[in-house]
């Protein structure tokens, strides 16, 4: 009796099952970060892409690094192109989740377990501990290497919800480094009023996939990386939906000038309710009864004249 094939189909369904298990992470992952962003840094901050927004009392930690910018960088070289699981982390991370997964797939597919039989295995059951295993240790790496890990909400200190303290040019200390002698720039009651609304109006743009709408309110780069989000929702075949975000508090960062353009960054800490749905309306992440919170540096820029765009969305440590 020949037993080569069944052992072969054997070796092959517990890589395809490993490979499932690690899909369903990875999207659990991206769905636990579903409003626009996805809970990434990417955009431009003209000079200052490169330089970190001075910390506030909202975001007193300061900003994440852009995982994906369009500006090139002063050293001459590229812009990073990070995307996906490993782009949100450390290149190191990045690495190790690689060799985890290559190393382990090659001993499934060989009939030596996950970690080449050194755990014993013990079946399926023992093929879950060892995925298990493996995500909570990436997922510590990615912690500990990039600083990025969710913040429980907060309440407002003082600041009545939904309205952005007006500071004043100059209350945050001017970013060292490239472009940190820009002229600074006044910012008015109004444009506060004008960042308010752009939060609100951006997510209401993003769950009605109104790419038209998020064009009136964001950069061309922004619009970009929105609509590579909304396609990879629309390829899964699911939706994103944010509603009632409420501004629990926000106070400017910095604001300057550069080229013909004005450009403000503001720490924002917001909440809402964010859910995503099959394309049947089931809910397969979020729900539509708690509120997440959020706690972002949102840059805005705009010509002289004219409207506020948001030009980039990093998250706050």
């Amino acid at each position: 009796m020949n037993t080569t094939q069944p052992r072969s189909w054997s070796r092959i369904s517990r890589a395809l099952a490993a490979l499932l298990l690690l899909g369903s992470l990875g999207f659990a992952s991206i769905a636990a970060d579903a409003r626009p962003g996805g809970g990434m840094s990417f955009g431009s901050r003209g000079s200052r892409t490169y330089t970190g927004p001075a910390p506030t009392q909202v975001l007193p930690g300061g900003a994440s690094p852009f995982g994906q910018s369009m500006t090139p960088r002063p050293n001459g070289y590229g812009s990073p192109l990070g995307g996906g699981f490993a782009g949100r982390g450390h290149p190191l991370a990045a690495g190790l989740l690689g060799g985890f997964i290559g190393a382990g797939l090659g001993g499934l597919l060989l009939g030596h377990g996950f970690f080449g039989g050194g755990m014993g295995g013990g079946g399926f059951l023992g093929l879950l501990l060892q995925l298990a295993l493996i995500f909570f240790v990436v997922r510590w790496l990615l912690r500990r290497f990039t600083g990025a890990s969710a913040r429980s909400m907060a309440g407002a200190t003082g600041t009545a919800p939904g309205v952005l303290p007006r500071t004043g040019y100059g209350a945050a200390p001017q970013a060292a480094g490239f472009g940190a002698n820009a002229p600074p720039l006044a910012i008015a009651q109004s444009d506060y009023q004008q960042f308010e609304q752009t939060l609100r109006n951006i997510q209401a743009a993003w769950t009605r996939s109104d790419l038209n709408g998020l064009q009136r309110l964001a950069t061309p780069e922004m619009v970009t990386y929105f609509n590579q989000q909304l396609q990879d929702y629309a390829g899964r075949g699911t939706r994103n939906a944010v509603s009632d975000v409420r501004l629990d508090r926000g106070d400017l960062s910095e604001a300057w000038s550069e080229g013909g353009q004005d450009y403000a960054t503001v720490a924002m800490r917001y909440s809402m309710i964010d859910v995503t749905t099959d394309m049947t309306g089931r809910v397969v992440d979020g729900s539509p009864n708690e509120r997440i919170a959020a706690n972002e540096f949102w840059t805005f820029a705009r010509q002289r004249g004219g409207p506020w765009l948001l030009s980039a969305i990093q998250q706050g440590r």
